[in-house]
């Protein structure tokens, strides 16, 4: 019998998360993308990507969890590629198409760059009549098989959210001078932001862009987050939480429907990846308590908002107690949580990526 494996790596993507997810046995390996990370983490991803052997470059599937700035815009410049140097089976992201089906193609900001992008570059992995990805208020969570039998199941977000960033979308959009549905002027807009363009041409360092960005966060700090597709991967009898910057009211509620449907008191996981960067308002006890896991992830530098919080990693030693917690980024805000006495305190092993590594690799 082939023997199977499932692994996890947190690309350095500075203050946002890039995870790059592979699975398979002795005959071959499947690829997940989820998120690119903010602009500069393109970078390490094509280092990532060149070192996929040749007649492999293949993502089964790329997941764009939400469109701030931290974890699309790596993405739209790997979708600025051309040609794509990773084909792509099948592209999960809620654009404007899927938060308001009676309307065109755009997303906000990056988001509707992205959009663009898609529709030119991969037609068929994310079709214009791809389903919008929340979870139903009542019933089974919704699950997809990916080829090689990767199950996924989708945790966040929830329709109220969904609705919640539709609207505040369609701001976005409107106060940029464009119009919802209008896909030759987001293209043409594309074409006029150069921090995400390959060198020259289609997309290249706009001051716009950046203002724009500032005004992304703004917008993003609590509509963006709680649109977050987080959900459970599961493989060969290992699995793996991808929390995104999802709200832990939503989560939690999937994860008390799962346990339910599963007969279980409490989720068992391998891996944990914790949401939002380690933000303690994304991350509370209740959650942690349905969670069996020893190992935790969290994927920041701290550089725009100083995560992880304390308060967080406080949470994470008291309810999930962990064996061991993986940092991206050796910082300021996680020297206190990698310190030797620290983990003898606590009973626990902190592992942080070397500054010259290219990603902090997690066997599931």
């Amino acid at each position: 019998m082939a023997s199977k494996f499932f692994t996890l790596e947190m690309l350095p993507a500075r203050h946002g998360d890039c995870l790059w997810l592979e699975y398979g046995d002795d005959e071959g390996t499947s690829r997940i993308l989820v998120d690119g990370g903010p602009v500069g983490t393109f970078k390490e991803l094509s280092q990532r990507i060149a070192r996929v052997p040749a007649g492999e470059k293949s993502f089964e599937l790329v997941v764009l969890s939400h469109v701030d700035a931290d974890h699309i815009e790596g993405l739209v410049r790997l979708f600025a590629e051309k040609p794509l140097p990773m084909s792509v089976d099948c592209v999960w992201f809620n654009g404007w198409r899927q938060l308001n089906p009676q309307h065109g193609l755009l997303g906000a900001l990056q988001g509707e760059f992205l959009s663009a992008l898609l529709v030119d570059r991969v037609p068929d992995a994310w079709k214009t009549s791809a389903p919008t990805w929340y979870v139903p208020t009542d019933g089974a969570l919704p699950e997809a098989t990916l080829p090689g039998g990767m199950k996924l199941t989708l945790l966040s977000p929830n329709a109220a959210k969904v609705k919640a960033m539709a609207a505040e979308w369609k701001k976005a959009v409107q106060g940029e001078g464009l119009t919802p549905g209008d896909l030759e002027a987001a293209w043409k807009a594309l074409a006029d932001r150069k921090k995400v363009l390959p060198k020259t041409g289609l997309l290249g360092a706009a001051p716009s862009l950046d203002r724009l960005l500032k005004k992304q966060f703004a917008i993003d700090e609590a509509k963006a987050n709680g649109s977050s597709i987080a959900m459970l991967a599961e493989y060969g009898g290992k699995s793996v939480l991808l929390l995104a910057d999802a709200h832990p009211d939503v989560v939690t509620q999937s994860i008390r429907r799962l346990c339910k449907a599963r007969n279980i008191r409490r989720l068992p996981v391998d891996v944990v990846k914790i949401a939002h960067h380690g933000s303690k308002a994304n991350t509370n006890e209740a959650l942690l308590k349905l969670i069996d896991s020893r190992k935790y992830l969290i994927s920041t530098n701290g550089a725009q908002f100083k995560h992880p919080d304390k308060e967080c990693l406080a949470r994470i030693i008291k309810f999930g107690k962990p064996d061991e917690i993986y940092f991206n980024y050796a910082s300021a805000f996680t020297k206190p949580w990698l310190a030797k006495a620290t983990q003898r305190k606590y009973d626990y092993k902190a592992i942080v990526r070397g500054a010259k590594e290219l990603s902090l690799p997690v066997r599931v």
